[in-house]
This record gives structure tokens, sequence and C-alpha cells, in this order.
């Protein structure tokens, strides 16, 4: 507070001082007494500050003399001689009057000496007249307004006295030295006041950012205030503040702002530009060079010179896009340029125009846009897109106030926004994986009401069986659940961020909410679970908790849209609501982990078939069935009882799948084209287990089943096996193609092909030996019906 007194008082004090030489000398007493009733000690700061403005001015003065010293010192010298003349030409008359008072009294005097001294008297009052014409030339008035660069002033002079006083004595040689030398004065006042103006232009570069900084510091503040009395008014409690005479108030440029209603902020100083910038040089050069007729060549001057800076202005760092700050800058110096244009605007008369000011808006604007758009889409952290967010809205509100039409800065919002989604989709995903990694997918445990209370506040779960469970119990979703509903709210709230102060409507806010959650549920929730789903470690356990969990999630997607209508007030009615797409996101996972649950369970289902070892020469069963069967079985069983809490309809589909394929797998073991020879044993041994498979179905291992629904899986092995347990080989030929056949499921290329299994080469002691031994008419039958089987299947293939 007290730099700014200071501040204050320094520029009161150069404003007294200006005063002071500008006007006239009957002023000075009021104005310097209004210095004593200022502060204390002001009086002493003015004295110190009124010597250093003497010596300024005595150093010019003496610079000034000395460049026209010789001329002066001749022209005074030649008056001297003038005067010295005249001195005696005075003294000559005072004696000639006091001789003609002499000679008065005498009564003769002579007519000639009279006639003399007339003339006399007439030569000294023509010389007299000439001096005093001569005097507005050659007094040091004229040197004392140059010597002070009081260039403006030193030209009207200059122009009275070529206008006025000169041509009287245009006769005297000094007057023609004097006459000549004018247009050169002239010439020097130009290029000085072109160095002045240069000099202007590096100023106004150099503070152009502060001044931008202080012009959207000022927008900030007021749009703040605005928003506090917009929020009392829909409060009610909003009392209209009574602005004083002395009240600071809003003005044309945009830099002063009526904050006499804010105590805090009362004392604070508010500048405007002409506060950071001396304009004065401008005025200055402005006026000289209309003076001289030349402005064109001014105007013409300063416009290009400040292309040339707008261009440079517009020029970003290289690494603005790693920063807030970079950002900060580069929107200072670009509302700094135009602030002191626009102020140059106002303050004066044609130097620049509006059609001038448009058209560089035009320019750098063009450039801005397409400098965001490049470094923002290397922004890869959401809160710097956001604070980006914040500063276009600042920078565009600010120029908005100065009259720059700044829409397609708002329509540059919108692409921006879209790289902000983008961001938090990145970050939401690794938020995601993050919880999926640390899941325990399983059932979270609830020991009290308290931890109950606690859960369903973060995720909304009802269900009153589960209710009316004594604590402990478990609740049927993992604990990833409530994790990923409240950090979808948390996507809303940041996605929600964005469309703070963009002007936009409630409906219009709904729609982007919707639409950017929509994208995280469909595209990033979404990948994220097909990818969870498809990852090795992921077993059946986890695959049944995570179709769970996806249909709590499911469920709660209305509360969402309950979430986003109570923050937008938008009825969901509306028309043109856009709907959360939850509901197919979860639909698709869930499909995806049913067809991973088939995948990884015939997968098992493969592992133990590998466990397989079968005699395949074996003379006679063993009257049990085998281990690897049973205790594959007894994983089926186990896993089934897991599937408790899934849909009835998957457990059944993955149960059906999983019975089919361990169907397929025997009969592709029996048909394996590297086993040749299987004996009758083998076949009673392998009935053994399919007796097992068909009891492991009859046992409705997941309910829900119609009658043997699921022992129709084992249908085409157990005619298979009948038809070879009980050689009635003359049923399937006799019946084959009918619809009621007993071995309708039988093919009869699969047939042969087991049947050439258990043949006999002659060569190898089997089944077949016997035959041969006992009764060829019997071996001679077998022969035939491989030739008819042959012949069914050829006439298959035909």
């Amino acid at each position: 507070m007290a730099e700014n007194e200071t501040l204050e008082c320094i520029t009161e004090h150069e404003r007294i001082l200006q005063e002071i030489e500008s006007t006239d000398t009957a002023c000075v007493g009021p104005t310097l007494r209004s210095i004593y009733d200022d502060q204390p000690n002001a009086h002493k700061r003015f004295m110190e500050k009124l010597d250093a403005r003497i010596r300024n001015h005595d150093r010019e003065i003496e610079k000034m003399c000395n460049f026209h010293h010789q001329g002066f010192v001749d022209a005074i010298t030649e008056l001297l001689k003038v005067r010295t003349d005249a001195e005696k030409l005075m003294g000559q008359v005072t004696d000639t009057n006091r001789r003609l008072q002499e000679a008065g009294k005498e009564v003769t005097v002579q007519t000639e000496e009279v006639i003399c001294c007339r003339i006399q008297q007439r030569n000294m009052a023509t010389t007299v007249e000439k001096l005093q014409l001569c005097l507005p030339g050659t007094t040091p008035d004229s040197v004392y307004t140059l010597c002070l660069c009081r260039y403006y002033a030193a030209l009207k002079t200059m122009e009275q006295l070529e206008t006025v006083y000169i041509p009287r004595v245009s006769q005297y040689r000094f007057c023609q030295i004097m006459a000549e030398n004018l247009p050169r004065l002239r010439e020097e006042i130009k290029e000085i006041s072109m160095s002045d103006l240069k000099d202007f232009l590096e100023s106004i570069r150099k503070h152009s950012d502060k001044v931008g900084e202080t012009a959207m510091r000022q927008a900030q503040q007021h749009k703040t205030f605005n928003s506090a009395v917009a929020k009392q008014a829909s409060m009610g409690n909003y009392t209209k503040p009574v602005y004083s005479l002395n009240g600071r108030t809003h003005t044309h440029n945009g830099l002063m702002m009526d904050n006499s209603g804010d105590e805090d902020e009362a004392d604070e100083e508010i500048l405007t530009a002409q506060d950071l910038v001396d304009f004065s040089p401008v005025y200055r050069c402005l006026h000289i060079y209309t003076v001289l007729g030349d402005r064109e060549t001014f105007e013409n001057y300063y416009r290009k010179q400040r292309k040339k800076q707008a261009r440079l202005v517009l020029q970003p760092q290289a690494n603005m896009h790693e920063t807030v700050e970079g950002y900060r800058r580069y929107f200072n110096q670009i509302v700094g340029f135009f602030v002191v244009e626009d102020h140059i605007l106002h303050a004066t008369q044609g130097l620049v125009t509006r059609a001038f000011t448009d058209e560089l808006w035009n320019m750098a604007l063009s450039k801005i846009i397409a400098v965001l758009r490049t470094h923002s889409s290397y922004c890869n952290d959401p809160d710097l897109v956001l604070e980006l967010k914040n500063l276009i809205v600042i920078f565009a509100d600010t120029l908005q106030g100065y009259g720059f039409p700044v829409n397609r800065l708002f329509d540059l919002l919108f692409e921006v926004r879209d790289q902000y989604n983008e961001t938090l989709l990145k970050k939401w995903a690794l938020v995601f994986r993050e919880i999926f990694e640390m899941d325990n997918y399983s059932p979270i445990p609830v020991e009290t009401e308290e931890e109950y209370k606690l859960v369903v506040s973060r995720f909304p779960f009802h269900d009153a069986e589960i209710e009316k469970q004594d604590f402990p119990k478990k609740l049927p979703m993992s604990q990833s659940v409530p994790q990923i509903y409240t950090q979808v709210k948390e996507f809303i709230y940041a996605s929600l961020k964005f469309s703070e102060s963009l002007h936009r409507s409630s409906t219009e806010i709904d729609d982007m909410l919707r639409k950017s959650t929509n994208l995280l549920l469909t595209r990033t929730l979404s990948s994220c679970l097909q990818n969870l789903i498809r990852k090795p470690h992921i077993g059946l356990t986890e695959l049944v908790q995570i179709i769970i969990n996806t249909t709590h999630l499911e469920q709660a997607c209305r509360y969402l849209e309950e979430f986003i209508t109570n923050i937008t007030n938008v009825s969901p009615e509306t028309v043109h609501t856009t709907r959360l797409y939850g509901l197919s996101t979860f639909k698709d996972a869930r499909h995806a982990a049913e067809g991973e649950i088939y995948t990884k369970l015939n997968q098992k289902i493969d592992e133990f078939i590998q466990l397989a070892d079968y005699e395949w020469g074996m003379v006679e069963s063993d009257g049990r069935a085998s281990g690897y069967l049973m205790d594959l079985i007894n994983f089926l069983r186990s896993t089934f009882q897991v599937f408790t809490h899934l849909p009835g309809k998957v457990a059944q589909t993955a149960c059906m799948s999983a019975c089919k394929h361990l169907s397929t797998s025997l009969m592709q073991m029996l048909l394996d084209t590297e086993l040749k020879q299987i004996s009758m044993g083998a076949i009673q041994q392998f009935n053994l287990d399919v007796i097992q498979c068909e009891l492991f179905a009859s046992s409705e291992p997941v309910p829900g089943f119609q009658g043997d629904t699921l022992q129709l899986a084992f249908i085409d092995l157990r005619q298979l096996l009948d038809l070879f347990m009980v050689w009635d080989w003359s049923t399937y030929l006799a019946d084959y193609g009918q619809p009621t056949s007993k071995y309708l499921r039988v093919n009869p290329a699969t047939a042969l092909a087991l049947l050439e299994k258990m043949k006999d080469t002659s060569k190898k002691n089997n089944i077949f030996s016997q035959f041969r031994k006992n009764d060829r008419d019997k071996q001679k039958l077998i022969e035939t019906v491989v030739r008819q089987l042959r012949s069914l299947v050829n006439g298959m293939s035909s």
C-alpha cells in the first residue's frame, strides 16, 4: 500500500510540474498550495522533484545553447555595437538638447544646426523601431522553448517567426540566416520525434505483457464479482450497491472497473493502459507530423511497425504447451498489444482506424487458433488442458470487452473440450486398470451395519433378501463395483468443470456430459473390461464375479442418469436428451465374460482329457471309471456350484457347452487317426467312463434343465457304444435312414472307422481271432457289415 501511495504521489508531482510549465504564472499559487494540502512530507519530495526537473532543464538548455551559441553571440555582438552607437547618439542628442537650450537663450541660432538635430532625432527613432521589430526573433524565449524539448511549441514559434516577424526585417542579414535555418530545425525536430516514437514502440513491446496481465486480471475479477452478484441475487439477499461520485467506474477501455462495493479491494489501485505506458511520445509525434504536413507518413510508419510487432507477439515459445505459465505469457502479450491499440484508437483521431484494428485482430485470431490447436494436442494432463480452457475464456472475455469478436475462440473451445475428454479418458483408463488389478474378485464382506451403510452410500445397492440377513453377511458384487461407480461420478464432475464459463445452456451442458460419459462407458471402461476378461490369470471364479459385477453396474446406470439430471436440471424426458449407453457396454462385457467362461471351461476339460491313459489293447475293463474322468467330473461339479450366482441361462449354457465339448473330445479320442487298434475291453472301459458322464448329466449339476436335455449331449457316444457293445449291426443296417432308428445318431463313417480299428488283420491276436476259429460264418458277416458300411459312406459322399 505504501508503494502505491508513493507511486501516486510521484504521478501527482509530475502532473503539477507539467501544469506549472504549461500554464500562466498567475495560476501557480493555487497549484503549489495543493502540494502543502496533500501529505505531510509531500512538499519535500516535490522540492526534490522540482530540483531534478530544473537540473534536467538546465542540461537541455546548456546543450541547445552550446549548439546555437556562436550564432547567438554574433547576433548579440552586432546588437551591442548598435546599442553602443545608439548610446552615443543618445548622448549626442542630450548634448544637442542642452546646447539647443543654451542656444535658445541666444537670440541668433543657425537654422542649419536645428535641421541637423531633427534629422538625427528621426534616425534614432527609426533605429529604435527597427530594433524592436528584431527583438522577437533574438530574445532567449524561442531558444529556451527548443531547449526544453517542447518541439510542438518550438514549431509554432518558428511558424510565427516565419510568417509574422521575419518578413518585417527581412532586409537584415541575420534574419535571412535565421530564415534559412528554419527548415533544418524542422527536420531535426522531425528526426528527434521519430526517434522518440521508436523508443515508444520498443517500450510498449516490453510492457505489453504487463498491460495484458493487468487487463486479464481485472476482467477475471469483474467476472467473479458479477458471478457473486448473480448468485446473491438468485438467493434473494442481494442489495444493489450505492456508488459514490469518487468511486472508480468502468471506462470504455475496459481497464477500470467499479470495485467500490468490494471492501477488500477498495484500496487497490486500478491501473489503466495510460498508467502502465507513457503515450505522450505518440501524441507529440502525431502533433509534430501534423504541423509539418507529413501525418500520412507517420501513420503508415506506425501501422507498419505495429504489424511487425503483432507477428512477433503471435509467435509462441517452443515449449509453451508444457506449463500453464507459457500459455499465460502468450495470452498476456496478445492482450497487452490489443489493449494498447484500442487506447490509441480512442485517444487519437485517425492514427489507427477500426478497420486497421479489425484487420490486425482477424490476422491474429487465425494465428492464435492455429497455435492453440497445435499446442493443445500435445497436452496429456487434463488439469493443464482445463487451465488452458480457463485462460482462453478469460482471454476471450477480456478482448470481447474491448469490442473484438471472439466467437471463433469459443468454437475452438469445443475442440479443446474434445482434447480434454481424451486426456480424461486416458487418465480414467489407468484408474480403472488399477481398480481391476487391486480387486480380489470375491463378494464384499460386511461385518456391521456401519460397513453396510458405507458401501450403500458409495453404490446404489438394494436387495430385500440380503437386507434381512443378519451380520456378518456378504454382498454379491466385489469391491471394484462401488469404486468404478464412484470413479464414473468423479469423471462426470471433471467433465463438468470444462463446461463452466462457456456461456452454454443447461441443455447443451447436459448433452456434453452425457456424450463424454458415454465415451467413458463404451470406450474406456468397455476396453478395460475386455482386456481384463482376456488376461490369462483371470480364472473361472474371477469371470463369474465379473459377470455379477457387470450386472450390478448395468442396474446402476439409471442412477447415473439421475445424477447427471440433478446436476444440469434437464429432464431426461426431453426430446433431444442423449441416453447413456452403459447398458450395452455392460451387456457386451458380460457376453464376452460368458464366452471366456465357455472357452476356459473347455480348455480345462482339454487339460483333463490330455491326462487320459487308456490301454487300448486291454482284454477286459477294470470295472470302474478312469481316474482322470472322475477328477474331471468332480471339477465340473465344484465349478458349477460357483455358477449358482450367475443368471440361470448363463449357468445352463456353460454346463451344456461343457458336456458337449466333453462328448466331442471323447469321440475324437476314439476316432483319432493315430489310434490304429482298439480292443473290446477298451470299448467296455470307455463305456464305463461315458456312463459316469451320463450320470453327471442326469444329476442336474445346474438347475433349470428340462428332462434329460443335458444327457442328450452324450447321445452320439451312447448310441455308438451301444451298437458295438450289443453288436446289433442287423438292426442298424436295417433301420438306417429311418427317423425311428435306434441308432439314428451313429454316422456310417464313424462306425466304419471304429470297426476298422477293431478288425483283425490276421497278424495280431484280437477279438476276431476267435471268430475265425469258432465261427467262420460270423467272420464273413463282419466283412459283409464293413462292405455295407463302406457302401453307405460312399453313397453319402456321392
